[in-house]
C-alpha cells in the first residue's frame, strides 16, 4: 500500500484531536509550534490555551512586555523561545500580515526549517515536508536508513526523502475531497494532513521505546522490522558533552523584602530573575537545601539554598533590586528557583 495513504488512513482513525488543528489561523498555529519545540504536547497544550486567552491576536502579543511573556512562559524552560516569540510577534505586526511563504516565515525569529514547514503547510497548505524527531524515526525504520540523523548528510537525505513522499492534491491515489477531517469543519490540504499524520504516527505508534509493531499498518513494508533493527534506528551520533555546575543562592530577608536580579545574556536563563548568587556564604546564613539537582540539555546543575535574615540591607552588587517578598510571583523565575522558593521552611 502507498506509504502516504497508509499514514493518512491511520491518522483519520488515531490522530490527536488538538485545538490548534481546528483552525487555519496562522497565529494560533505558529504559537503552538513554538511552544511544542522541546515540549511534550500534554504540557504545551495548557500553555497554548493560556497564551491564546491572554493574547488572542499577534497584535496583542506584540504589545506585551518581555517580562509579561517570560512570566507566562515560566515553567516551560528554554526561555529563548519566549523571547524569540515576542520578537517575532513584533516582526509580524511591522510586516502588516502573517508571512505566507516559506522564505518569509523563516525570517521570523526562532523559526527554522522544520517550524517553517509546519506553519506553512498547516496554515497555508504549502507543499513543504516537516522533519522532526518523530519523522526521522518513522522514515529511518520504515526504509532501513542507518545514516546518522545529526549529520549534514543525514539531514539532507531525510529532508529529500520526506519531501518526495509528500502527497499533493493531484496524487493519483488520494482525492482532494478525502481531506475533510471528521473533527473539523474545513478542508485540510494534503501536505498539512500528511505532515500531521507522520508526526502523530511517530509520537503514538512508532514510538522511541517499545513500539507496538504487531499492530502497525506499515509492518509488511517496514525494513527495520524485517531485519530486526527497530531498536537500532534511527542512528544518532553522540556529540553532546554534559557538564556539571554548582550554584549557591542566598535568599536575603530584610523587613519583609528580598533581593533579586535579572540574569544577563550569554548564560542560562537569560532575562529571568534569581536571588543573590554568591561564591561564599555570608556568616549567619542558614542552609535550607543542599545539592538540589536540576538537569538541563547541556549541563547538570547542583544548587545550595540558604536563608539569611538581617535587620539592615547588606551591600549587594548594583544590579540587585529589593522587592516585597509577596511580589516575587510577579517576576519570571527559572524552574529551579521556583522549586527552591517553594521550600516549606522559607
Amino acid at each position: 500500500m502507498n506509504f502516504a495513504l497508509t499514514l493518512l488512513n491511520w491518522f483519520r482513525e488515531n490522530g490527536r484531536d488538538l485545538p490548534w488543528r481546528q483552525t487555519h489561523d496562522p497565529y494560533a498555529i505558529w504559537l503552538s509550534e513554538i511552544i511544542l519545540q522541546q515540549t511534550q504536547v500534554k504540557q504545551g497544550w495548557e500553555y497554548w490555551e493560556r497564551f491564546m486567552h491572554r493574547w488572542p491576536t499577534v497584535e496583542a502579543l506584540a504589545e506585551a512586555t518581555e517580562d509579561e511573556v517570560l512570566r507566562e512562559w515560566q515553567g516551560l524552560g528554554y526561555y529563548s523561545r519566549a523571547r524569540n516569540l515576542h520578537f517575532a510577534a513584533k516582526q509580524i505586526v511591522a510586516l502588516g500580515h502573517f508571512p505566507n511563504t516559506l522564505e518569509e516565515i523563516k525570517q521570523l525569529k526562532g523559526v527554522g526549517d522544520y517550524t517553517a514547514a509546519a506553519i506553512g503547510s498547516i496554515a497555508f497548505g504549502l507543499p513543504a515536508a516537516v522533519v522532526d524527531g518523530n519523522v526521522y524515526r518513522v522514515l529511518a525504520r520504515h526504509f532501513g536508513i542507518d545514516t546518522p540523523i545529526n549529520t549534514t548528510e543525514g539531514k539532507k537525505l531525510f529532508q529529500s526523502l520526506a519531501q518526495s513522499l509528500l502527497p499533493s492534491s493531484e496524487h493519483s491515489d488520494i482525492s482532494p475531497s478525502s481531506f475533510l477531517l471528521s473533527r473539523s469543519s474545513f478542508l485540510v490540504p494534503p501536505s498539512s494532513e500528511y505532515n500531521q499524520a507522520i508526526m502523530d504516527f511517530g509520537a503514538l505508534q512508532c514510538t522511541p521505546v517499545s513500539p507496538n509493531c504487531s499492530v502497525c499498518p506499515l509492518m509488511e513494508s517496514c525494513e527495520a522490522l524485517r531485519s530486526n533493527r527497530v531498536k537500532e534506528l534511527p542512528v544518532k551520533l553522540k556529540t553532546l558533552k554534559i557538564r556539571e555546575r554548582h550554584l549557591i543562592y542566598i535568599y536575603v530577608r530584610c523587613n519583609g523584602h528580598t533581593a533579586i536580579h535579572r540574569r544577563g545574556s550569554g548564560d542560562i536563563w537569560q532575562g529571568l530573575w534569581e536571588p543573590w548568587l554568591v561564591d561564599e556564604v555570608p556568616a549567619g546564613a542558614v542552609i535550607l537545601r543542599r545539592h538540589v539537582k536540576h538537569v538541563l540539555t547541556h549541563r547538570i546543575l547542583y544548587a545550595d539554598f540558604y536563608l539569611w535574615e538581617v535587620e539592615e540591607r547588606p551591600s549587594l552588587p548594583p544590579e540587585y533590586i529589593w522587592i516585597p517578598e509577596s511580589d516575587i510571583d510577579h517576576y519570571a523565575l527559572p524552574r529551579l528557583i521556583e522549586n527552591l522558593l517553594d521550600y516549606q521552611e522559607l
